[in-house]
């Protein structure tokens, strides 16, 4: 489990109709078209990203409604891999296969969406003569000194330096008064912004009492807060210890702070931020023991647990930079991939080290006298292997209706789709696809003109339990790949704002069927309510210090994730399956001359997962090749 947090046009955005047949071909079919010019740079557009409109109606139609098209046009054009998805799986798979096969193999790699990265989004802003970059999705290079070997040779061959990624994580001129972090909670006269070094607090380490005290919290429940961190009172001392342990991994933290530390349901929202970062709206599904190891308060007062608070202060305390950062999260990361893979994007780009600040020329991404070839704004409908010993992809483009053929083929896109793209693989296998739901998570990033009113708050983030966007922060302050953050408050700065979609819930729901509320509403909600929830929330937590939304905000940009991470099992809601036999891994068993490759197939919503899977793909599809 991890301890860390390592997750993020105008159009509102609005998920079609269930009756998505009542819609003519051409507007059921049509999306953006895949002929890129060279100003066409998606990076630099604001309003709805993520899955944003365009991406996802024919892929709906599809899923919902059996809706595709009839026939397909067929290209001449044949590929020895076909790679589905281009996100970071994709074009590892991509990269994989161009070293196991040779510099001329030919590849074809089809996206959805109009950029390519997948979850890693690059979201570029310019003002006053400066390049702005905030994290869109995939955020972080997480503990790669426990990757895999494949996973640190991946980032061996982009030239990844990890030891100048740390060094270049700096404490730069806008959080130079920063002492920690911000708990924000609503009061009678907007937020009570309370600063402090709350990671330690939660653990019953440093003043906490005081910080306590001031916040906007019944004088009763500030007292039972203070004895619950305090760690001096056992509130399972009627149950012996193997009943304690049995109860931590049974029990939900919800209901461990209601029922046994006599919380308000009011109060308790204010621990669970890190776990809606990692789990979405299922945060509310953990149990004591995931939510412990993810920080939250209560091993105070467990004795037999002692070991592991131990661990967990060393962590906060050492200033170990185990979690590492590009600029624009691993965009940076699905870029160098691509610029391996099709260095024509960006011929002057060195790499690593000027990675974050380079343009790419789009235009250079299909071409024909390239063997690596990536087409965006292409939905597949159909994947199916021939009697001919080949595989035929079908897939829509601008409201074209195309087929293209490979020896081999990788879908490397969502678990939840595949079921639709190859309706002849085993039920058993389907049932296995759709178990774990994607986590729905809106990333937003939000340039401000200055960063004198977040300068002022004293801390690098803020938490907001109680708004829609749960973590407030700024992006990534790093000079790696050549970018330059704020040197200081006057400079426009990006907000990154995480936020995790709330659903009315019976209480009766589970994880899975938690997610799967949320998805929908994250498709129903338009970008002028994200707007107004963006301004209002930024409003309360830094209208104290002279912010004025109406004239200090000069560019939003939501990516919209309702398809977001990958669904990591829950002890609450999941049983432990035997080895081999977890949905994960029935769903992405090999089907001929189809593989799988994706965080979903890994079950763990991490870099290094989609990276794995890449390489199992290649691995199964290579061996059938050599036996040829």
């Amino acid at each position: 489990m991890a301890m860390e947090i390592t997750r993020r046009d105008f159009m509102n955005g609005v998920a079609l109709s269930t009756s998505a047949t009542l819609l003519t071909p051409c507007e059921l079919f049509a999306q953006g078209s895949s002929d890129a010019s060279p100003a066409y740079y998606p990076p630099t557009l604001t309003g709805m990203r993520g899955n944003h409109p365009g991406s996802f109606e024919v892929a709906h139609a599809l899923a919902w409604s059996g809706v595709k098209p009839a026939t397909h046009r067929k290209l001449d054009e044949h590929y020895d891999l076909v790679i589905v998805g281009a996100g970071v799986s994709g074009l590892a798979t991509a990269r994989f296969y161009q070293q196991r096969m040779g510099p001329a193999a030919k590849i074809l790699i089809l996206d959805n969406h109009d950029d390519f990265g997948g979850h890693a989004k690059r979201n570029e802003f310019h003002q006053d003569g400066r390049m702005l970059l905030g994290v869109g999705g995939s955020v972080n290079v997480d503990h790669p000194g426990d990757y895999s070997d494949v996973a640190k040779g991946l980032l061996d061959d982009l030239g990844i330096d990890l030891d100048a990624m740390k060094t270049n994580i700096d404490e730069f001129g806008i959080l130079s008064s920063a002492t920690g972090s911000v708990l924000a909670l609503p009061g009678p006269d907007g937020h009570v912004a309370t600063v402090g070094k709350w990671s330690l607090f939660m653990l019953g380490v440093g003043a906490y009492e005081p910080a306590v005290r001031a916040l906007p919290l019944p004088v009763s429940e500030q007292d039972k807060l203070i004895e619950f961190l305090s760690g001096d009172r056992d509130y399972l001392h009627d149950l012996s210890l193997a009943d304690k342990q049995t109860y931590v991994e049974s029990t939900s933290y919800a209901e461990f702070l209601t029922e046994r530390v006599g919380l308000s349901a009011k109060t308790i929202p204010m621990f669970f931020p890190v776990p809606k970062l990692l789990f979405g709206p299922a945060g509310i599904r953990a149990s004591v023991l995931e939510a412990i190891y993810m920080g939250c308060p209560g091993i105070q007062g467990m004795g037999w647990l002692s070991e592991v608070k131990e661990q967990m202060i060393a962590g906060i305390t050492s200033g170990d930079q185990s979690t590492l950062y590009f600029p624009d999260g691993n965009a940076s990361v699905a870029r160098l991939l691509v610029h391996k893979l099709i260095p024509a994007v960006a011929p002057d780009t060195q790499g690593f080290n000027d990675i974050a600040v380079s343009r790419f020329d789009y235009s250079a991404l299909d071409r024909t006298d390239h063997p690596v070839r990536l087409r965006l704004n292409s939905t597949v409908v159909g994947v199916q292997e021939t009697d001919s010993n080949r595989v035929t992809v079908d897939y829509v483009d601008d409201g074209n209706a195309i087929s293209v053929t490979g020896d081999h083929c990788v879908l490397a896109c969502y678990n939840g789709a595949i079921e639709y793209l190859c309706p002849t693989l085993p039920e058993s296998q389907k049932d296995a696809l759709r178990y774990g739901p994607k986590v729905p998570l809106v990333w937003a990033n939000v340039v401000l003109k200055n960063g004198q009113a977040w300068s002022k708050l004293g801390a690098g983030s803020v938490s907001c339990p109680d708004d829609p966007y749960v973590v407030i922060t700024v992006a990534p302050p790093t000079t790696t790949g050549g970018h330059q953050p704020p040197r200081g408050p006057d400079d426009p700065m990006v907000a990154h704002m995480l936020g995790i979609p709330s659903v009315e819930s019976t209480g009766n729901e589970n994880s899975r069927e938690l997610c799967r509320l949320a998805r929908h509403k994250v498709y129903r909600t338009s970008f002028d309510t994200y707007e107004q929830e963006i301004r209002d929330q930024l409003q309360g937590v830094l209208g104290k210090h002279g912010f004025n939304h109406e004239t200090d905000i000069t560019a939003i940009t939501v990516n919209r994730w309702p398809h977001g991470y990958a669904y990591e099992y829950m002890s609450l809601d999941d049983p432990e399956w035997a080895e081999g036999q977890a949905p994960h891994e029935i769903g992405r068993a090999q089907f001929g001359r189809i593989s799988i490759a994706n965080s979903d197939s890994e079950a763990l919503a991490y870099l290094d997962a989609a990276i794995d899977a890449a390489w199992r793909a290649v691995e199964e599809q290579t061996a059938m090749s050599q036996k040829k």
